[in-house]
């Protein structure tokens, strides 16, 4: 069904723009909450993630599953958005990162979801991005450097700063 959906959108109907954006909204707010401050800058990077959809629509291999591709363009589109913000709110000038946390922090059944995500949207920008492109999106950190215009070392630190953040407020809030 969706194939139909992409092949009208190939041929910019709106009718099927319309469609595509309904069957993967949730899915693309689910990504870009991690990333924004707030649910109205998750919705305004993921318009923005479908405006590249529908222009690069052509460039998707029908061959090839469609949410690996859709996901890479929000994560992208996410990391765009963070580049444009004030260089005042960008990176803490940390060139060497401390050890990580020695112990993971595990969820308990005593948070939900919502929580984490609201957790995750109280880091600063710096944190939160390095946070979900370390831990949810499975980059490296050579790599999170190279995308976000940063040493390791920076990667590295705001990780383990993030980690820090969240392991304090988990512990605030369950208690």
């Amino acid at each position: 069904m969706y194939k139909e959906i992409i092949k009208g959108c190939r041929k910019r109907q709106r009718e099927s723009q319309k469609e595509l954006y309904k069957m993967y909204y949730a899915y693309g707010m689910s990504i870009t909450l991690r990333y924004a401050d707030t649910r109205d800058k998750a919705a305004e990077v993921l318009n923005d993630a479908f405006m590249k959809v529908f222009s690069n629509i052509k460039k998707y291999d029908m061959d090839r599953p469609f949410k690996p591709w859709l996901r890479k363009i929000i994560v992208n589109t996410a990391i765009n958005h963070y580049h444009k913000r004030d260089e005042t709110d960008k990176w803490d000038n940390i060139e060497e990162a401390g050890s990580a946390l020695k112990n993971e922090e595990q969820i308990t059944s005593g948070i939900s979801y919502q929580e984490l995500i609201d957790m995750v949207q109280e880091l600063s920008p710096a944190y939160r991005t390095v946070f979900n492109l370390y831990v949810i999106e499975g980059f490296k950190h050579k790599e999170i450097a190279q995308m976000l215009d940063i040493s390791v070392g920076t990667s590295k630190s705001n990780l383990s700063k993030a980690k820090q953040n969240l392991k304090s407020m988990l512990e605030k809030n369950l208690i």
